[in-house]
């Protein structure tokens, strides 16, 4: 098999994507703003995608790629994904889901529409709620006390390593082209109830705490500084209450083996909540 693009390849997703990638022999590239974060023995190439004169030397002798658009919008993506096509012959795209349906919300959507038109094979992976965005918790959980709105929307995050799984799995095999898989974790749980279970995970007592939105709406502003970005986040968070994001078997149809759970998330990430 060809050489192996992994973008991304220092974030939660992509660094799994390219451990795995090494562990099982293949040739894998990994692009990355920080070389030196990238943690396996791997061929490293400097770049950010931002600038795609950066992304052309790391493009030689490429066949597939592992797309990680790293911005909430489209900015310059089609030079990127022209880039790509120029190159490689497939590329497996991180995209989002929304809805009921599944499919893609916003920039996420835009970009999967140039891949389609790029010429290039796709395959889009669409996960739900990242159980990573939890980590966010982490000054709270350690004070015994979340305090954030919408404690009754629940979700059924996945694990960064399944979707990493996933993205290997589609990248190394046939039968993927033109596909868009809902990722999922294998449960779903309140946000309140995803407090408590890494509270039982770091051996302490967690207890949720209703914060008023228009007071989140302050603190994600002052964090984010995307007001767009923020509202969205906010009505998703509010949706989940009424409409739950539902599991899907996605993971174990693609892997052969259930999903990992949320336990089994925070078990693995309990140093970070120390």
């Amino acid at each position: 098999m060809s050489k192996i693009l992994v973008t991304g390849a220092t974030g939660n997703v992509g660094s799994h994507v390219v451990s795995q990638l090494a562990g099982a022999g293949l040739e894998v590239r990994a692009f990355a703003r920080h070389p030196e974060r990238v943690r396996a023995a791997v061929e490293v190439v400097q770049g950010d995608l931002y600038d795609p004169a950066t992304l052309e030397p790391a493009l030689k002798d490429v066949e597939s790629v592992f797309l990680l658009w790293p911005g909430f919008t489209t900015g310059n993506a089609a030079e990127v994904v022209a880039a790509v096509a120029r190159q490689a012959r497939r590329v497996v795209y991180l995209s989002a889901q929304a809805g009921d349906g599944g499919e893609a919300p916003s920039h996420y959507a835009e970009i999967e529409e140039l891949i389609r038109r790029s010429g290039l094979g796709w395959t889009f992976l669409r996960p739900g709620g990242f159980a990573a965005n939890t980590l966010g918790w982490a000054g709270q959980i350690r004070q015994g006390v979340v305090r954030w709105p919408y404690g009754e929307a629940s979700r059924a995050l996945i694990h960064e390593r399944d979707i990493a799984s996933v993205a290997v799995h589609v990248l190394t095999s046939a039968g993927h082209n033109g596909a868009a898989y809902a990722l999922t974790g294998p449960e779903e749980l309140t946000q309140a109830e995803q407090a408590r279970v890494i509270g039982e995970v770091t051996g302490r007592e967690v207890r949720w705490e209703e914060q008023p939105v228009e007071e989140a709406r302050e603190r994600l502003m002052a964090a984010w500084g995307e007001p767009a970005f923020v509202e969205s986040a906010l009505t998703t968070w509010e949706s989940f209450v009424t409409r739950p994001e539902r599991a899907t078997d996605t993971v174990r149809r693609l892997l052969g083996r259930p999903a990992l759970t949320f336990r089994r998330w925070a078990e693995d990430h309990a140093a970070d909540f120390a």
